[in-house]
């Protein structure tokens, strides 16, 4: 049997944990290793990669769902890299997170376009799990890059999250 401790029901009997994955925290230090270090000149994965100590083949991956979001802009060239398409204060870290991991939402009932459950109407725990997800929509959705890019100069050492 296998252990379903701390785990959601995904689909049709694959469970999934809740869990930000790898995926996603990277995705997060890219976008924050670009709109720090993109300033001046687009950044080149490679050096991005060697910044953040994740491989490039990995970055790879990741920067092309966010170049398909919009979120950067591939500059080519020998002096090309990525920049961020808006201002660090246009990406909250709930629309980063979103874009490669997909919804956040703690239950499948709660999935924009799902269909409706049919306990609704006599789910008294469908509170707990609207709550919920309010509470992490209002985490994820209330800081910017901006915002790290802010705690990071303040901690004033190298960058590296």
């Amino acid at each position: 049997m296998i252990d379903q401790t701390n785990k959601i029901p995904f689909s049709k009997g694959v469970w999934r944990t809740m869990k930000i994955s790898t995926k996603g925290r990277y995705a997060l230090r890219l976008m924050l290793d670009i709109a720090i270090n993109g300033a001046a000149a687009p950044v080149p994965l490679k050096d991005a990669a060697e910044r953040q100590a994740i491989s490039v083949k990995y970055l790879e991956q990741i920067i092309s769902s966010l170049v398909r979001a919009g979120f950067v802009k591939s500059i080519r060239g020998p002096q090309g890299g990525y920049r961020l398409a808006k201002t660090p204060a246009d990406y909250t870290v709930g629309m980063i997170l979103r874009q490669v991991e997909g919804s956040m939402v703690p239950v499948a009932c709660l999935e924009e376009g799902s269909m409706d459950c049919k306990r609704q109407g006599e789910c008294v725990t469908l509170r707990i799990w609207k709550e919920l997800d309010q509470a992490i929509r209002g985490v994820l959705d209330k800081y910017t890059l901006e915002d790290l890019t802010g705690w990071q100069e303040a901690s004033g050492d190298n960058y590296v999250i």
